[in-house]
C-alpha cells in the first residue's frame, strides 16, 4: 500500500536540548497510525511539522507528495486537525464558530454540520466561554471532520468526552478508515488506540524507539492464563512443562501462568487432567508493550503522564 505521509530524518532541536531527532515515519493511505509518548517526548513537535507550522532544522515531511512546510495551505484544505489543547474565541457560540470555519472552507451544505451535531448529542448554541471541556471537544471534532478531509491529525481527540462519546468516536474512526482516510492519532487512552490503529510508534526523548503492527500486540508470542483449581492438592502441586508460574493466590486456589504460543497445546492438554473452576487468557495489551519502554522511568513521573 502506498505511503501517503512521509517523515524523513526530521530534526528540530531547541536551545534547551529538547526537540525531535532523526524521526522517520511512513503512514500508508487509509491507515490509522498511533503515536505514543508522555508529555514532552516530542509528539506535538512532530505533529506541528506535519501541519507545516514549524520549519525543520533537517529532514522533511511530505503529504501526498507535497512538502508540509512549503505547501501547507494546499495540505490544510484536505486535512482535519484536533490540537491537544483546543482554544476557540470565547465570545462566540459553538454554532457561530462552526459557521465561521464553514464559510472559511467555502462549504455549501449545512446539513452535514447538523447531522454531526445530532451525532455528538449536544447543543452548540452556547457561548464557548460557558462550555465544558467535553462540549468544546465536540465542537473541535465537528470542525475537524465536517469538510470530509483526506487526512486527519488527531492529538488527544477524546479529551473530556464521557465513555459513551468515546465509543462513538471509535466508531467514527473506524468508519473514516473504511472510507479510505489516512489518520495519525495521539492518545493517552490505550484501549482507544487498540480499537482503531493499524500500527503504532513510540517516541522517547525526541527519538522513535519502537514501531509495531497492532497484530503483533494482539497475537503476542507470550501468553498469560489465570487458572483456578477446585482441589487444594492440585493447586499446591501443579507443574506444567514449558509454563512459568507468575503468581499464586492461595485464597482462590488460582495460578497465573506464562507460556509461549507454541506451548499452548501442551498446556491445555496438561490442564485437562485437572478439575478446574475456570480458566481465562489475560490478553497482552498495548499499555504493557508501552511500559516496557517507560516502566522504569521514575524521574519526573514520565510514564505516569501518559
Amino acid at each position: 500500500m502506498e505511503d501517503i505521509i512521509k517523515i524523513e530524518k526530521l530534526t528540530k532541536s531547541y536551545k534547551n536540548g529538547h526537540g525531535i531527532f532523526d524521526i522517520n515515519l511512513a503512514v500508508r493511505k487509509g491507515e490509522v497510525f498511533g503515536y505514543l509518548g508522555p508529555n514532552g517526548a516530542g509528539k506535538s513537535t512532530t505533529i506541528r511539522h506535519i501541519l507545516g507550522f514549524i520549519k525543520p532544522n533537517e529532514g522533511k515531511t511530505t503529504i501526498d507528495g507535497m512538502d508540509a512546510w512549503k505547501k501547507a495551505s494546499k495540505i490544510h484544505a484536505r486535512l482535519g486537525y484536533i490540537p491537544g489543547e483546543i482554544a476557540m474565541p470565547e465570545f462566540m457560540t459553538g454554532t457561530e464558530f462552526i459557521r465561521y470555519i464553514f464559510k472559511l472552507r467555502k462549504m455549501k451544505d449545512w446539513s452535514i454540520v447538523e447531522n454531526m451535531i445530532t451525532f455528538w448529542e449536544f447543543d452548540p448554541n452556547v457561548k464557548i466561554k460557558r462550555m465544558s471541556k467535553g462540549m468544546k471537544q465536540k465542537v473541535g471534532l465537528i470542525v475537524a471532520f465536517m469538510h470530509n478531509p483526506d487526512f486527519l491529525i488527531l492529538d488527544e481527540p477524546t479529551s473530556g468526552l464521557d465513555p459513551l462519546m468515546q465509543d462513538k468516536f471509535v466508531k467514527l474512526i473506524q468508519k473514516s478508515k473504511a472510507e479510505g482516510k489516512t489518520i495519525i492519532m495521539s492518545s493517552h487512552i490505550f484501549q482507544e488506540i487498540e480499537k482503531t490503529c493499524d500500527r503504532v510508534a513510540v517516541i522517547k526523548n525526541g527519538r522513535i524507539i519502537s514501531q509495531v503492527d497492532m497484530k503483533e500486540i494482539t497475537f503476542h508470542e507470550n501468553k498469560v492464563f489465570d487458572v483456578q483449581f477446585k482441589n487444594q492438592a492440585d493447586f499446591e502441586n501443579i507443574t506444567i512443562p514449558g509454563a512459568t508460574i507468575m503468581d499464586k493466590n492461595t485464597k482462590w486456589k488460582a495460578v497465573k501462568f506464562s507460556i509461549k504460543s507454541n506451548d499452548i497445546n501442551n498446556f491445555i492438554k496438561t490442564l485437562s487432567k485437572y478439575d478446574l473452576q475456570f480458566m481465562r487468557e489475560i490478553p497482552f495489551t498495548l499499555e504493557e508493550y508501552f511500559m516496557k519502554f517507560y516502566g522504569s522511568d521514575d524521574e519526573k513521573g514520565e510514564a505516569k503522564n501518559v
